[in-house]
């Protein structure tokens, strides 16, 4: 057969592969092969029978082949075969010997000496090695070795940026800290025409940062020009109602306690893309914060219809939010040790998420075990130092160990980590450095605390109860009857306050009496 006829049937199976005519692709391929033996040729036929799932025969006739050790687009294939058929050990073997350190550079590698043969180089590919790494991470995580998939994850986005997988997996399976994140981003080599990218992917990583930094960061993206001479509008407009994009400011509104801002910016991107996973997960956390019930309850339907294999603990283990929302059911209903379970299970497989071990520390701080709780807040302080709730949940225990000054000393810091400007969601802790000034007889202080708490919600107990008692410490009693009565207004059965109430009406009677007359 003359070499123009074997093009034309080259040209076939390539159709039949873009038109997902995998039996077509594999017939005429295999006739290529037979005629050729080319090494490019019986590589389209590996590859015609991997995309039609006979990963078993597709490896066999990988592993035959003369070159399979020595040209990596081979050994590449035959391990995502051997990946298919969950054959991790084989997997990495075929992968080859070589080694990684903590920062993810490879090094002792015996592949110096192998080929890549490349047909066609005219489009930008992504770097064979790079995708090589991603698979021994791959593997390694399917064999419970997480820390050397971290690694090889680590591996695989160094050596070449554009392996977005790569860095997906370290982000959602929370396997680094929000200063390794920053750090592994800093040290990624981009290409020239790659500015866009790093300033996506700092959007993507956790965002703690003061709200003018992370809305500089989403600023930086969407003005990206387009250098095309081809097109007269710019990357940006593409870019910026990008869903991946408006996913991320989404997260960061929830983040801040922006729940409204956070349902309505995901309301109009599920009209936009329905099955957009990651836009869909802070969307049901912020129609939960917002009680938004018929909501859940259509979302939770809709979700168990179109991915009935994800998100449960038993189907998908890596899902860091199934781990914790378990954790939380338990802890609702008191259930202890199992709630416990729940997060020693995440912070185990998510060593990069402090939310597990902010909630162990919870959990021993609900049974009065402060120590303890102490021991775990200050881990998860070391894993994120910028979650304002970290800094709250020390200050709380401070004062519960009635080390007043010290629990003064975190609720300050906790305002200050605090990534946009004060909302509802910092009135609690505003309350709480009002109770620590009080309890060290700082009333000034205490009082304009709590009534900076009043511009934030007008509708806690806590803080007019607060301060109604700080007025009458301060035997103002005239204030103090009109927040007890406030107070009371929100929960008229509140017992504390009905009986304050009482001595602050009895005291004010007495004021203006002669001190030295005793009443019986």
């Amino acid at each position: 057969m003359r070499e123009e006829e074997i093009e034309k049937l080259r040209g076939v199976v390539r159709d039949c592969v873009s038109k997902h005519l995998y039996s077509s692709a594999i017939f005429f391929a295999d006739k290529v092969a037979a005629l050729t033996s080319d090494p490019a040729d019986v590589y389209m036929q590996a590859q015609a029978l991997f995309l039609g799932r006979h990963y078993r025969r597709a490896f066999h006739l990988l592993n035959a082949s003369k070159i399979v050790l020595r040209d990596l687009r081979f050994r590449y294939l035959a391990a995502k075969c051997l990946e298919e058929l969950k054959e991790w050990d084989q997997c990495l073997s075929m992968l080859g010997d070589a080694k990684v350190d903590e920062d993810g550079n490879v090094y002792d590698t015996k592949d110096s000496n192998v080929m890549y043969l490349d047909k066609d180089g005219e489009d930008r590919e992504i770097n064979i090695s790079s995708a090589i790494c991603f698979l021994r991470g791959k593997a390694y995580e399917a064999l419970e070795n997480r820390a050397q998939a971290r690694l090889w994850y680590k591996a695989a986005i160094k050596a070449d940026p554009l392996c977005y997988e790569a860095l997906e997996c370290l982000i959602e399976n929370h396997m680094l800290t929000c200063e390794q994140e920053t750090s592994l981003l800093s040290s990624l080599e981009f290409g020239s025409e790659d500015g866009w990218l790093s300033s996506f992917y700092s959007c993507l990583i956790k965002k703690y940062d003061k709200e003018n930094v992370v809305e500089a960061k989403f600023r930086e993206i969407e003005k990206e020009k387009c250098d095309s001479v081809h097109s007269s509008l710019s990357f940006s407009h593409s870019l910026k109602n990008n869903t991946d994009l408006l996913a991320c400011k989404a997260e960061y509104y929830h983040q801040c306690g922006e729940y409204q801002k956070c349902f309505e910016l995901t309301s109009v991107l599920l009209e936009k893309d329905p099955f957009h996973l990651k836009c869909t997960l802070v969307h049901l956390a912020a129609a939960m914060e917002l009680g938004h019930s018929n909501e859940l309850y259509l979302m939770a339907c809709n979700l168990v219809k179109d991915y009935p294999q994800n998100k449960a603990t038993n189907l998908d283990g890596t899902f860091a939010p199934a781990w914790i929302g378990y954790g939380n059911a338990f802890a609702a209903q008191e259930e202890g040790d199992q709630a416990m379970l729940g997060y020693r299970t995440a912070a185990r497989l998510f060593p990069g998420c402090h939310l597990p071990t902010l909630y162990i520390g919870m959990e021993y701080m609900r049974t009065h075990s402060f120590k303890l709780a102490e021991q775990f807040f200050m881990q998860a302080k070391t894993i994120c130092p910028s979650d304002p709730l970290v800094y709250n949940e020390l200050g709380v225990v401070a004062y519960h160990m009635k080390e007043y000054n010290k629990a003064v000393w975190w609720f300050e810091k906790t305002l200050a980590h605090i990534p946009s400007s004060l909302s509802e969601m910092s009135e609690p802790t505003v309350v709480n450095l009002a109770h620590a000034y009080r309890k060290l007889k700082m009333y000034h202080e205490a009082i304009s605390c709590y009534e900076r708490a009043l511009t934030l919600s007008n509708r806690s107990l806590s803080t007019y109860a607060g301060l109604a008692y700080t007025y009458h410490l301060q035997d103002n009693f005239s204030a103090a009857i009109t927040y007890y009565h406030k107070a009371l207004w929100l929960k008229p059965d509140d017992q504390f306050c009905t009986e304050m109430l009482s001595l602050a009406l009895v005291d004010e009677g007495r004021h203006g009496i002669d001190p030295k007359i005793e009443f019986h």
